[in-house]
């Protein structure tokens, strides 16, 4: 996979709104965002704009309105950057990472019960 654009958190806030109701206008991003941020409508159109010319999102003007879709998968953006920080603060051991979470009381018992099922499922994937 191609390293995917670093984007800042603010438009983190903004992919969020486009992978969940695209294709969506600039004015329903900003109605969205608006809600939910300080921000006002220039700061959005700015955001949006700064996500087009990285090549994380598309556009196309029907009519008088902008609308948007990704061209990032939220999968693999996320998958990037989880795999940026455990390499950037656990050296890629997600051993350490895990225990680290489980030391300072991060994981909640429905948590670690999670875990144990998403790790005896893939354990069994596989031996059929």
């Amino acid at each position: 996979m191609k390293k995917l654009p670093q984007i800042s958190e603010a438009e983190f806030e903004v992919m969020k709104i486009v992978w969940k109701y695209a294709p969506i206008n600039t004015n329903e991003i900003t109605d969205r965002l608006v809600k939910t941020s300080s921000w006002r409508p220039k700061t959005i159109q700015t955001l949006i704009k700064r996500l087009v010319t990285k090549g994380v999102l598309d556009y196309e003007k029907q009519g008088r309105v902008f609308v948007y879709t990704p061209l990032v998968k939220k999968s693999d953006y996320i998958d990037q950057e989880s795999n940026s920080f455990l390499k950037r603060y656990y050296d890629g051991d997600i051993t350490a990472m895990l225990s680290a979470y489980v030391k300072s009381d991060k994981l909640t018992e429905t948590d670690i019960d999670t875990l144990r099922s998403l790790l005896s499922g893939k354990s069994t994937k596989g031996e059929d």
